[in-house]
């Protein structure tokens, strides 16, 4: 498996101050541990999460979800893009596409959500991030996190993440 995938940072366009985005999930809490269905223990369902608005001007949105712990460096686990700008949660398990979004190609050379999976005895971060953006990305499914992250940047409104644990 290949680890270190992102490398640039996504920012905001020239003048426009990157808006807060507040991430929320019935199934853990902001430091929490993340149950085990959500994991690669369990039957790596995506565990669902809610945000708060974006800005007025944002035309799509971004959901990605990856572990800094990981000893390669940052591991993605799940990539969303082009969720609608008034779409307010992905539901439990739910399925990207049913709501016109596209998933990319997570660290696992998979298009679908992979849940935590840290080597046995280390407690790792994950970090579930919602961003909003100025445009719809021109890309298509299974884009790697590398041309997701340089793709987004300069169209960046908004951004927010819940972060959450797991110990095998």
């Amino acid at each position: 498996m290949a680890c270190a995938s992102g490398g640039v940072l996504p920012a905001p366009p020239p003048g426009v101050t990157v808006a807060p985005i507040t991430v929320t999930s019935h199934a853990f809490s902001e430091g929490a541990l993340i149950p085990v269905a959500g994991t690669c223990d369990g039957k790596e369902t995506f565990p669902g999460l809610s945000w708060s608005a974006p800005l007025g001007n944002a035309r799509s949105q971004v959901i990605i979800v990856d572990d800094p712990d990981a000893p390669g460096g940052t591991f993605t686990h799940f990539i969303v893009f082009d969720l609608p700008p008034d779409l307010r949660a992905l539901d439990e398990g739910a399925d990207p596409s049913k709501q016109g979004a596209k998933v990319g190609k997570n660290d696992f050379n998979a298009t679908r959500y992979n849940g935590p999976c840290p080597p046995k005895q280390q407690e790792h971060h994950y970090r579930f991030m919602v961003y909003a953006l100025d445009v719809q990305l021109d890309a298509r499914a299974g884009i790697t996190r590398d041309k997701l992250d340089r793709a987004m940047s300069g169209h960046l409104l908004g951004q927010g993440t819940l972060t959450g644990r797991f110990t095998r």
